[in-house]
């Protein structure tokens, strides 16, 4: 055993149904006194009770999925305009990356409040859109200081997106079991996240999953976006990325889509990290797990009925090739990763 293990520093809260409550004292202990708080117009039933509790300068409407830079732009001149001293994100993976971007350029704590599974809210990951590109990048100055999770504010959430959400949850902890920089604490966290999304999406499939359900996922969803911070971002990562910026593709469904499909690949050639996601899976093999639990909660499979053209493979081929990560398991050529985009495309079960 010889790794070097980064553990970000981050304060998280799960208050169920106590939200507003939450997120002042956090704020409070952040020091806020003129609050920028970022959340969409559909957020608002979850926003206006939290805005209510916190000195809110100024509200900011427009999220914008994979974060376009000229909207990113309007909200840094919103903050500045506002002369905002914190940010308090409400929303999902779209609105925490917005405050990210606002975070990125100001250096203004940011504190999260989710209402999806992205797990955006425990990396110190950004990531901007412009012409048809998508950028990330790390730097410690975007990971939100503090998070609070209720899964009061899941409950509304329809329950297609949220299993999409729940299974790009679930592509963090697989992501996390070979990134750039996987480590046995990574892979151990992403263990216990599919363990805990495979309890919590079927309930959430069935009837909503209640508070109990919910607070699965979540705690899935979180021990899977922290492994992902520390592994990096692997293959899967990678390829959704290029699709997403170039075709604007909805992020939970890509990854929903996307996953089974790079599982295949590598598993075979990660016999270790394979084990590990089936037994979390209670399967025999990974692949066989996870088809199983993606038929058990109606996940989406084919990228053509998420807005991808057919000629969008080619053109996807060349920058995914530039982007694969170093150290995948499986080798990955033109021909193995057009064969994968074609199966993701058609809607082929994996």
């Amino acid at each position: 055993m010889r790794f070097t293990h980064t553990t970000l520093p981050q304060r998280v809260v799960f208050a169920p149904r106590d939200a507003p409550r939450a997120v002042a004292r956090e704020a409070g202990r952040l020091g806020a006194r003129r609050v920028l708080l970022i959340a969409s117009r559909r957020a608002a039933a979850a926003a206006d009770p939290i805005a209510a509790e916190l000195p809110v300068v100024r509200r900011h409407e427009e999220v914008v999925m994979h974060v376009p830079a000229e909207v990113a732009d309007r909200a840094r001149a919103a903050a500045a305009d506002a002369r905002a001293d914190t940010l308090v994100t409400v929303g999902g993976g779209s609105a925490t990356g917005l405050g990210k971007a606002v975070a990125l350029t100001t250096g203004l704590p940011l504190l999260a409040v989710p209402t999806t599974y992205a797990g955006s809210e425990a990396t110190n990951v950004w990531g901007l859109t412009e012409g048809g590109t998508k950028t990330t990048g790390v730097d410690d100055a975007v990971l939100p200081r503090a998070v609070v999770h209720d899964a009061a504010l899941l409950t509304s959430l329809p329950t297609a997106l949220a299993v999409a959400s729940g299974l790009n949850a679930l592509a963090h902890c697989v992501d996390s079991m070979w990134g750039p920089r996987a480590d046995p604490i990574d892979r151990a966290l992403a263990t216990e996240g599919i363990r805990a999304l495979a309890a919590g999406l079927p309930a959430l499939a069935r009837n909503g999953g209640g508070l109990e359900g919910i607070e699965q996922t979540l705690y899935g969803a979180h021990l899977a976006a922290v492994s992902f911070a520390s592994a990096g971002s692997g293959l899967h990562h990678r390829i959704c990325h290029v699709l997403g910026g170039m075709f604007d593709l909805p992020h939970a469904q890509t990854h929903a889509v996307v996953l089974p499909h790079v599982l295949a690949l590598n598993a075979p050639h990660a016999p270790e990290a394979e084990g590990r996601i089936a037994a979390a899976l209670g399967a025999p093999t990974a692949v066989a797990g996870l088809a199983a639990l993606r038929a058990r909660v109606g996940a989406p499979h084919a990228l053509r009925e998420h807005g991808m053209p057919e000629e969008g493979i080619a053109r996807a081929v060349a920058p995914i090739l530039a982007a694969v990560p170093e150290g995948n398991p499986a080798p990955v050529t033109e021909e193995n990763l057009t064969a994968l985009l074609y199966a993701a495309w058609r809607g082929e079960r994996g």
